[in-house]
């Protein structure tokens, strides 16, 4: 039996096809990039820059305040946790009457996010829950506001087993 000889349009089919294999993974593998992760810390940079000094303000009032504001997370082994964030002022005196509020961000996926809604169980002190945390390293956002004005932001990073 001989072997077929290689002809041109052998050949030619050949690179078509291990090219177009190469070309539709490539295609496959960007569009997957894309999906899971757009590379954005927020929606409109513009829009974060035109509030950029108002956020440089409130930080300066809040550092004038001088609150002690403490947190602390607990991620029981069901996967439930909870927040207690303990505000007290510049004397020493607890901080009462706020609407504070956390949120657990992931650092590298916003679809994961948890708002854990804290309500005043005492002087100064506000605990609230959260349901289905997942363990791993997450951001913990704490919001204080009066009257509908943010009076306390903080950010830190947590990992919880």
């Amino acid at each position: 039996m001989a072997a077929k000889p290689l002809t041109g349009t052998k050949v030619f089919v050949m690179l078509v096809v291990f090219f177009g294999i190469v070309i539709g993974v490539n295609v496959t593998m960007m569009k997957l990039a894309i999906a899971t992760l757009p590379g954005t810390d927020v929606d409109s940079p513009y829009a974060a820059g035109l509030v950029y000094d108002r956020e440089i303000s409130a930080a300066q009032d809040q550092a004038a305040r001088k609150w002690k504001v403490s947190a602390h997370i607990e991620r029981h082994a069901d996967g439930n946790a909870v927040l207690q964030v303990e505000a007290r002022d510049a004397s020493g005196r607890p901080v009462t009457g706020l609407n504070f509020g956390g949120r657990l961000e992931r650092p590298t996926d916003k679809r994961a996010d948890l708002a854990v809604e804290l309500a005043e169980a005492g002087a100064g002190v506000y605990r609230g829950n959260a349901a289905s945390v997942a363990p791993g390293q997450w951001d913990l956002v704490i919001e204080g506001d009066s009257k509908g004005e943010r009076v306390f932001l903080s950010r830190n990073r947590v990992i919880l087993n």
